[in-house]
């Protein structure tokens, strides 16, 4: 049994087990809370704890996971290559919307955690939640976070974001397509995204494109912004 979990098969037979339960009762329910990615963390964390695994023998596997991340991003090139034209058209609200955001994000996460008083640490640890995985742990490394914080903070980020998007659109009554792609991709990344894509190819697209342009943004804004902030 030690030679199973201690292979890396096992990490990664275990997430894409727990993720396609997730996917099969999301879709049974059609209900935005219970998300594939949050069932399959939640089964996965129940799984160590109730077998006693040691997490590094998960990692073995998650972290063969985690190298795949950054290359399967790609596959968001096709939506937005299909709304190629639609992006020159809009080229500059969509740069400056991508760009406030991103302050905002920043801006809001050391304001609050100043102003609750949390611990400066945890607090850059939050700073890079809104962008995706792999450029957010860097990002975290840079300015003095905690990377595993960040990871979770990031998940926990687009999950939300993929609950709540529709209905704040909903409540707002927020229509336009490049808006409601460009404020879910700059906000809540590639989980977000997911749901984006579900309410259409424009704003998919635009979730997408947002993804790429927000993680840049970050890694240049969020160094300096911390240091004047901080």
């Amino acid at each position: 049994m030690d030679s199973i979990i201690n292979s890396p098969l096992f990490g990664v037979i275990l997430s894409i087990a727990c993720f396609e339960i997730g996917l099969l009762i999301y879709k049974k329910t059609n209900i935005p809370l219970f998300n594939p990615l949050l069932i399959c963390v939640i089964l996965i964390a129940s799984i160590l704890i109730k077998f006693n695994i040691d997490l590094d023998s998960f990692n073995l596997g998650g972290n063969l996971i985690s190298f795949f991340l950054a290359p399967a991003t790609v596959v968001l090139a096709v939506p937005l290559y299909n709304q190629l034209e639609l992006i020159k058209k809009y080229v500059i609200p969509i740069f400056l919307g991508i760009t406030v955001g991103t302050f905002t994000a920043i801006f809001s996460v050391v304001y609050l955690c100043k102003l609750f008083n949390i611990d400066m640490d945890l607090a850059l640890s939050l700073v890079p939640k809104s962008i995706t995985t792999p450029i957010g742990i860097e990002v975290s490394k840079v300015i003095g976070g905690i990377p595993a914080v960040t990871v979770s903070a990031i998940v926990i980020t687009g999950i939300m974001g993929a609950v709540i998007a529709p209905i704040v659109c909903k409540l707002f009554k927020i229509d336009d397509k490049i808006a409601i792609g460009i404020a879910i991709g700059t906000s809540t990344h590639a989980v977000g995204t997911t749901k984006a894509i579900e309410m259409g190819e424009t704003e998919g697209a635009m979730s997408g494109l947002a993804i790429g342009i927000a993680g840049l943004a970050t890694s240049i804004l969020a160094p300096i912004l911390v240091k004047i902030l901080i």
